[in-house]
């Protein structure tokens, strides 16, 4: 296998080595089992049922906020560091080793919901060192190949990931995670001999996590390298703030990139919400089990894979922009769904006693969610190619990560806010939408073929 070819192969392995910390963290397995557990803590304070259910999803938001802002101030900067440095993988490796640790650490939560604070915080601290590594591993897929080659690429890349995600959630429902008969969905008792008591078999996902990553993270540290041509700077405080001043200031004359960085930074952050929510509104909303959230993430992510492929291919024939519109609007449909739905009722049709249409209508915008939000995914990360200097990736993809995070408190807050104001989990939702439909306005404005040409002749 070419050089060339191995770097390509080892660059994505990043997504299929990360990938579960999304799919069985954020949203399928920690996620919603962090929401029952913190229910049953709140309903142990006093609160009504609805009440704690609230709670348990205002205090999951609250996590994502910080983290986000965290993101948000501290990606240009260290993305302004590594180009000057001309150094990338000391701080992936880095956040490598911190996403291991917070990720294993995940296994201290237990049913009684003792250390609920302290393990929110830790899975954060994952959550920032999965999305800085991110960071980093974006900054070298400009150097991967041409406009076209990048888009399928990455489309091929989130891809790849997507079906790591799909087999880390087989293994996991198969073998370890219980349901309330204290079994997985074929019927076996946890593996290892966890006691399905205490939970120790969904509880597993954070060790599951970090050993994954251990392994499969070692073709990307085998073959890929950080360019020994890479033009080197100064390292000092003040010659990188400036560098990042100067690149700040750039952004507002350069008309595609600044509605590009703000439209992507709303319609990134509602698909982050669905993203976090989802198996957190199963849980709520419909009641379901780890089981069957698992089952529905499945699904989710067999979609994204397929759909993540496909949009790569669209890619690289007409480009990122038109596959981002169309897939920004599925998910602006599939989040108006949601607002509309209860076990109860329907855009207000109220619905039988034990009705499974809620179900069927939540698996298929799983499979929605997962398509779309896979294609916007690889497609941004397309056009943010489109709007990079060569000579500046990582501080780039950090002002990418800037406007994807700079706003993460935004859709967690809101959900938050609507959620108290009205007591209702899907109506908590409703901020979702507006924050999509921002997005996909500014992307009106963005040039399909980036604008980097015109900025180098400038």
């Amino acid at each position: 296998m070419a050089v060339a070819q191995k770097r390509i192969w080892g660059w994505m392995a990043f997504d299929w080595a990360s990938q579960p910390f999304y799919t069985l963290g954020l949203t399928f397995i920690f996620g919603p089992y962090f929401a029952v557990v913190a229910t049953e803590y709140f309903l142990g304070t006093g609160l009504a049922e609805d009440a704690a259910k609230a709670q348990s999803q205002a205090v999951w938001s609250l996590g994502q906020t910080i983290a986000g802002l965290m993101i948000a101030f501290t990606a240009p900067f260290l993305g302004a560091f590594a180009d000057n440095s001309g150094r990338k993988m000391p701080w992936i490796a880095f956040f490598s080793v911190v996403y291991v640790v917070a990720a294993f650490m995940l296994w201290g939560l237990t049913p009684d919901g003792a250390t609920i604070m302290l393990t929110l915080i830790i899975f954060y601290v994952g959550f920032f060192a999965a999305e800085s590594a991110l960071n980093f591993v974006n900054a070298i897929l400009p150097s991967l190949g041409n406009d076209q080659e990048v888009g399928r690429i990455s489309g091929s890349g989130a891809a790849f990931g997507y079906w790591g995600g799909v087999t880390s959630l087989f293994i996991m429902l198969i073998f370890f995670a219980e349901n309330d008969q204290g079994v997985t969905f074929v019927g076996f008792a946890p593996a290892f001999g966890l006691d399905p008591e205490t939970r120790e078999g969904t509880r597993f996902v954070g060790p599951f996590i970090a050993l994954w990553y251990a392994i499969f993270i070692i073709p990307f540290f085998m073959f890929v390298r950080d360019d020994p041509r890479a033009e080197k700077k100064s390292t000092q405080l003040g010659a990188v703030w400036g560098e990042l001043l100067d690149t700040l200031r750039g952004v507002f004359h350069r008309k595609s990139l600044l509605n590009f960085l703000l439209g992507s930074m709303f319609y990134r952050d509602a698909l982050n919400a669905l993203y976090a929510f989802g198996g957190v509104y199963a849980a709520l909303v419909l009641d379901w089990q780890t089981t069957q959230i698992g089952i529905f993430g499945i699904i989710a992510a067999i979609a994204a894979a397929v759909t993540t492929w496909l949009s790569g291919l669209a890619d690289a024939r007409v480009g990122p922009k038109p596959v981002i519109q169309v897939a920004v609007w599925v998910l602006i449909i599939v989040s108006a769904t949601i607002v509309g739905m209860s076990r109860e009722a329907i855009f207000g049709i109220p619905l039988a006693d034990g009705s499974g249409i809620p179900d069927t209508i939540f698996y298929i915008c799983g499979v929605c969610i997962g398509g779309a939000g896979g294609a916007v995914y690889a497609s941004s990360r397309s056009m943010m190619v489109r709007h990079t200097h060569p000579d500046r990736p990582a501080e780039a993809f950090g002002l990418f990560a800037l406007t994807g995070k700079a706003t993460a408190f935004l859709a967690p807050a809101l959900i938050t806010l609507f959620t108290v104001m009205t007591g209702n989990n899907q109506l908590g939702f409703l901020p979702v939408i507006f924050l999509f439909l921002i997005g996909l306005l500014l992307l009106r404005w963005v040039n399909k073929d980036g604008d980097r040409a015109e900025w180098s002749a400038s």
